[in-house]
């Protein structure tokens, strides 16, 4: 699966199947949140919140490369991500993009992400 945030693939024609997602709500454990509550008031990256997101992100796009994957595509263009809070130390993360399929390629190879 070819997953691109721009609106094209270089070399390639692409015929729209349509658009797919991928979300994720993830949380922090309690006391890594309260860690990070106190890590605020000092200043600094709060590290689980970052390996939350991260997490998050590559579970969304998981999901919605298999969105497209379900739909006959071939790659998924003009990715985007948007995020948003839930809870406390809770996000939503969403992964939105175009599924295409390539046309006349008979080589369809490599991912790019």
């Amino acid at each position: 699966m070819i997953l691109v945030t721009t609106q094209y693939i270089t070399g390639k024609k692409l015929e729209m199947i349509g658009m797919v997602r991928g979300t994720m709500i993830q949380s922090v454990h309690v006391g890594k949140d309260i860690v990070n509550s106190f890590r605020t008031l000092v200043g600094g990256e709060l590290t689980s919140y970052t390996e939350m997101m991260n997490e998050a992100r590559a579970i969304a796009t998981r999901r919605m490369a298999e969105d497209a994957e379900a739909m006959g595509a071939d790659a998924v263009i003009d990715i985007h991500y948007t995020s948003s809070s839930v809870m406390q130390g809770a996000a939503e993360v969403l992964a939105y993009g175009t599924a295409v399929k390539i046309v006349g390629d008979e080589e369809k190879q490599g991912t790019i992400c």
